[in-house]
């Protein structure tokens, strides 16, 4: 199968638009040729460092400006994380996501804690990852050689509709980000969220962007928006699953083979939602009962989800040539 980094919005946008159920068919076809259907790879999200983030994204509860009920937490002690890495494993998670709330990785005694974090997981067999914001080259290259596996960075909506939701970092640093992460040999995660307001021209623009980088991201969580209380976009209505489907459909197509997550927003979505997410070629799932602050299903729900959709969770490290540069 031929892999394009050079796709046009027109055709992103003509695949997008096509009747639905055509799409599904197609993008299903496609993730059938290169994965296991019945596989979907599981993955715990633990926020290791939670709220008083300094940064103004609409959507997000922990931005210290915004009054909601997070609770402000710092940095969690190394072992307790490694303790929920190993119940995370325990519960059939294969990677294991820490994310912190910064605006940037700094140089201090926090980032040598998050360095052992790294190294403790990693010796659990599992895929680690983080998320803490932006980071430099060096900073890249620790977590590398610490054994992080993936770097989660979202670019999370078009380059045009992003000075709407977030203004204390342009989209330029997120590229940057993703970039430096690419350059240290790190497996790059990178996705957005829909439902914040944008239009079907930004949802376009935003895979457009991530189709178009230099190596597709081994992984693209597609998040719908889970308004909370206390922020700019605590009105917003809840994205139909019409248009999580569109967006990963149209994700599997242009870039095959990525792990398509089916990210925030599950928790409102039934069996039968998700299902349909499944058929057109998701293929990877955030379990656990929370999503950094916002709630997600519990996992006794999900092994029962699997257990009636005949899905098993995929193993660690499975086609993954990034481990042998």
């Amino acid at each position: 199968m031929t892999i394009r980094n050079d796709w046009t919005k027109e055709e992103i946008s003509e695949i997008f638009h096509s009747p639905v159920l055509d799409l599904i068919h197609r993008a299903g076809t496609i993730h059938r040729e290169i994965n296991d259907p019945s596989e979907v790879q599981v993955c715990t999200l633990l926020s290791v460092k939670t709220g008083g983030c300094p940064e103004d994204c609409s959507y997000c509860p922990q931005a210290a400006r915004y009054h909601t009920d997070v609770d402000v937490h710092k940095l969690m002690d190394v072992e307790e994380v490694l303790e929920n890495a190993q119940n995370a494993r325990d519960s059939g998670s294969t990677r294991f996501c820490m994310g912190a709330a910064w605006r940037e990785v700094r140089d201090n005694s926090d980032f040598d804690k998050v360095l052992e974090m790294v190294k403790g997981v990693n010796k659990m067999g599992l895929e680690v990852c983080c998320t803490l914001g932006m980071l430099t080259d060096e900073q890249a290259m620790k977590l590398k050689e610490a054994g992080l596996y993936a770097y989660n960075h979202n670019l999370d909506t078009s380059e045009e509709f992003y000075g709407e939701i977030i203004s204390t970092r342009t989209y330029d640093d997120r590229l940057e980000t993703l970039e430096n992460v690419r350059n240290a040999k790190i497996s790059v995660c990178s996705g957005g969220i829909i439902g914040m307001g944008e239009t079907t021209e930004d949802r376009i623009g935003m895979l457009h962007t991530l189709s178009n980088l230099p190596e597709h991201p081994e992984s693209v969580p597609v998040n719908a928006l889970v308004p909370v209380e206390g922020t700019p976009l605590e009105e917003q209505e809840k994205v139909s699953v019409w248009e999580m489907v569109r967006m990963i459909a149209t994700a599997r197509i242009i870039m095959p083979k990525a792990m398509v997550r089916l990210s925030a927003g599950r928790i409102r979505m039934t069996v039968e939602e998700q299902a349909l997410c499944f058929l057109a070629g998701a293929n990877s799932i955030f379990a656990g009962d929370k999503l950094l602050t916002t709630p997600n299903p519990e996992v006794d729900a999900d092994k029962k989800m699997f257990q009636t959709l005949n899905l098993r969770p995929r193993e660690a490290f499975k086609n993954t040539p990034i481990l042998s540069e």
